[in-house]
């Protein structure tokens, strides 16, 4: 196998360039077969509806190196339901879920040796997107699309381990009420870029969004979902229409119920009510788990286990998860597709 020198305990969230990347194109109504290309930069037409419109999705999975050598994906069903919904949303092609799974595993394939050492805390991103391209003026779905998965080793989100950071409450919306706040697309992330500006000038990690229709219920963590671990051991979750559907969430609500015994919710969290949590945390495919610190919300910060260390719930869960990733922990039913 090809060898890539890379100090892999070194890496950061960074693009690399790996060796192949996938790429199909729908045009007349179909997909064609798909192939590897070594080319890391694309050829659209100028009025593409991707680049004027907004029209285009993505989404982000991870291969990771077990114990014994293997080569693991964690669900990339559910990453292909998810993008189709969000096709589906912007009017774009669906990608049959074989091709979608097949497209992945062949990048995986084809850029082994870019897959981290088991033990090193990297693992390999995958980014799935779908695009609308061809000669377009008007605004009106694209005569033709561009589906590719590239990938790119990345180090563990948190430098210096897992560790609890404080948010503040925006006063920015996210999403609009019956917008496109469910669906994995690049204007959501567009909209966010000042919040977290915002944010982080002021000391923060990132912003905790509000509902957009009454500011009252917590939405989303930056790009991440909110969770909290109520007194009574209760892992809850919010449910909102304009919430981004985490696969790493249902993962955890899953492990929650099954793994730790705990009874899950997925209802309204208020802001004025954050006392009914001992731990919070934000959760998504880059980190896994972000601990929450504290939550500032009108000059005050609201503390939830320490903004120093670790509740140990929180660290379950996230030791779980991360097993179950990685091989060290059996995976329920469907969960893992092998590479090799």
């Amino acid at each position: 196998m090809k060898q890539v020198n890379l100090e892999w305990g070194k890496l950061g969230f960074n693009y690399i360039k790996t060796d192949f990347r996938y790429v199909s194109i729908w045009k007349d109504g179909e997909w064609d077969g798909g192939k590897l290309v070594e080319d890391n930069k694309i050829c659209i037409s100028e009025g593409s509806t991707a680049i004027h419109y907004g029209q285009q999705c993505f989404e982000g999975l991870k291969a990771y190196k077990t114990k014994d050598g293997k080569i693991q994906l964690f669900r990339p069903d559910q990453n292909a339901k998810r993008m189709n919904q969000s096709a589906r949303r912007l009017l774009m092609p669906e990608i049959p879920e074989e091709k979608f799974i097949d497209a992945c595993i062949q990048v995986v394939k084809a850029n082994e040796h870019f897959v981290p050492p088991y033990g090193s805390g990297a693992t390999l991103y995958l980014r799935p997107y779908l695009i609308g391209i061809g000669d377009n003026l008007g605004v009106k779905p694209a005569p033709e699309y561009m589906f590719s998965v590239f990938c790119s080793p990345v180090g563990p989100y948190f430098k210096g381990g897992l560790a609890p950071v404080n948010f503040m409450i925006s006063d920015y919306d996210r999403a609009a009420p019956h917008g496109t706040g469910a669906a994995k697309v690049g204007g959501n992330y567009a909209g966010s870029m000042l919040p977290h500006e915002i944010a982080v000038k002021r000391g923060f990690a990132d912003c905790i969004y509000l509902d957009p229709a009454t500011h009252t219920k917590i939405e989303e963590v930056g790009a991440a979902n909110f969770f909290g671990i109520t007194k009574d051991n209760k892992f809850v979750t919010p449910k909102s229409p304009s919430i981004l559907p985490s696969i790493t969430k249902y993962s955890l609500m899953d492990v929650a119920e099954k793994y730790l015994g705990m009874e899950v919710e997925e209802r309204d969290v208020y802001i004025d009510k954050l006392d009914e949590f001992i731990e919070a945390g934000a959760c998504g495919t880059a980190a896994v788990i972000t601990p929450i610190g504290g939550i500032e919300y009108k000059g005050k910060l609201h503390v939830f286990h320490s903004t120093t260390e670790v509740g140990p719930i929180t660290r379950k869960l996230y030791d779980t998860l991360v097993g179950i990733q990685f091989g060290d922990v059996e995976a329920p039913e469907g969960w893992i597709v092998e590479v090799n």
